[in-house]
């Protein structure tokens, strides 16, 4: 008889998920009412989105190798109690710069999660013999795209009662939680003599390449010519410290030669400049262009991020990913060729129509992408290629944020939006091409089927 899946580790590898998207959502309603408390300009209050996105795309490869090396349960610790620290400095912050560091701290704190959880559900899957628990992944995908949708709404609720430090306060409660469901139904990694060596100056290395390329793809200016060469510099070091030493940080050997897990997290960060591309270029359209309020901006949204969820819940089951990858990537190219049609005549059941649309390809897309992470990573580096992921992701809404600067640098009018549309379309194109060329594709959940959890 299969031993179950050990469902008391759902709890805390769901709430321990959703803390990185809840504070990348909720910020979002709070930036205005920070910069007028505290005096700041849009430009200054802006680092507190980015300040977030750098500390995790750096931390969450780097985090998933002490999760590989350590185990889950120290790292979710460790993790989600600086989360409830950060939130703490940010409710009694006194200024930008300080609210800024308590953001940098939240996403390093919100690093565990994910990889935590995806180490965890590769050991469940070796206990108990399941090799495609689809439904334990499916709930991690459905509840960060929820948060998704009521971050922004909660992060209002939240201001509206006490003012924009809830929106810090509530992660006091949200570590708490973490912490006790952790330190109680987490699994204790046994202790090896023969663990590997931490890389410290590969991670080092690793940290300055992509802080100094993420800094320049935030601020695209002709003045920073440096930072791509640094980059190189960066990244040639790399490169030859993680070659030669026996025990490297990423290996990059390994890693070289899995052109299936490359090319996922390539599809990974293809999928995402489009998807934040649209989301936030398609809403600042709809209110200056459009003239909606940003209630009603919201609202026609609204669809998008349902039939997201509705997408997700009912395929996530079934374990084939490249069907799903093949249908997101066509949908995803005809809700770009449906933002080069919108005027700002176009009547609101036709604008509620296209986030419906957009809606199938964010269902699809992120959930096949993390379950052919799980079939094609190595298990012994679940975490690290989990965390590599998320850093992916990341590089993606920061590349969607320079078009949008770029595209819509005039205004958010109608000729820029259908620019920048012009633009998704190639990108979509791109990642339907090598989605159809990704033969390795074929062989996930397509030779057999193990019962779900």
């Amino acid at each position: 008889m299969t031993a179950p899946f050990d469902r008391r580790l759902i709890a805390p590898m769901v709430l321990g998920t959703i803390l990185n998207p809840v504070n990348s959502s909720m910020i979002a309603v709070a930036l205005v009412p920070i910069g007028l408390a505290l005096g700041a300009p849009p430009g200054q209050t802006a680092w507190l989105v980015s300040g977030l996105y750098l500390a995790t795309s750096v931390g969450q490869p780097v985090v998933g190798r002490l999760v590989d090396t350590y185990g889950p349960r120290p790292l979710f610790l460790a993790g989600t109690a600086l989360a409830g620290v950060a939130g703490l400095l940010g409710t009694l912050s006194p200024s930008l710069p300080v609210l800024v560091v308590a953001r940098v701290l939240l996403g390093f704190g919100t690093c565990a999660g994910y990889p935590a959880a995806m180490y965890l559900i590769r050991s469940e899957a070796r206990r108990t013999g399941q090799d495609s628990p689809s439904g334990v992944l499916t709930a991690l995908a459905v509840s960060a795209q929820t948060v998704a949708v009521v971050g922004p709404t909660l992060g209002g609720l939240l201001i509206g009662a006490g003012g924009w430090r809830t929106v810090f306060a509530i992660n006091i409660p949200l570590s708490v939680a973490c912490v006790v469901l952790g330190a109680l139904r987490l699994p204790r990694t046994p202790r090896e003599s023969d663990r590997p060596r931490l890389d410290v100056p590969g991670i080092l290395l690793f940290a300055a390449m992509l802080t100094l390329l993420l800094l320049f793809l935030m601020d695209l200016k002709a003045g920073h010519w440096y930072l791509p060469v640094l980059v190189v510099a960066a990244g040639a070091a790399f490169a030859v410290r993680e070659l030669r030493v026996p025990e490297p940080f990423l290996d990059l050997r390994v890693l070289g030669g899995n052109g299936a897990l490359l090319g996922t997290f390539g599809r990974t960060l293809l999928s995402f400049v489009v998807s934040y591309a649209f989301l936030y270029g398609y809403t600042q359209w709809l209110e200056e262009s459009h003239h909606l309020s940003a209630s009603a901006a919201g609202l026609v949204l609204l669809p998008m991020f349902g039939t997201a969820i509705l997408v997700s819940a009912t395929t996530g089951r079934h374990p084939q990913v490249r069907g799903k990858l093949l249908v997101g990537a066509v949908v995803l190219v005809v809700t770009c060729v449906l933002l080069v049609l919108l005027e700002p005549t176009t009547p609101i059941w036709l604008l509620v129509g296209v986030s419906i649309v957009s809606g199938v390809p964010q269902g699809l897309l992120s959930l096949a992408n993390q379950n052919a992470l799980y079939h094609q990573a190595d298990p012994e580096r679940m975490g690290s290629s989990a965390g590599l992921l998320r850093t992916f992701t990341y590089l993606g809404a920061i590349v969607a944020s320079a078009a949008n600067g770029a595209f819509l640098a005039s205004g958010a009018d109608t000729s820029g939006l259908h620019s920048l549309s012009e633009f998704l379309i190639a990108v979509a194109a791109v990642l339907l091409v090598v989605t159809v060329l990704d033969r390795s594709l074929r062989r996930i959940g397509a030779v057999r089927k193990e019962s779900t959890a």
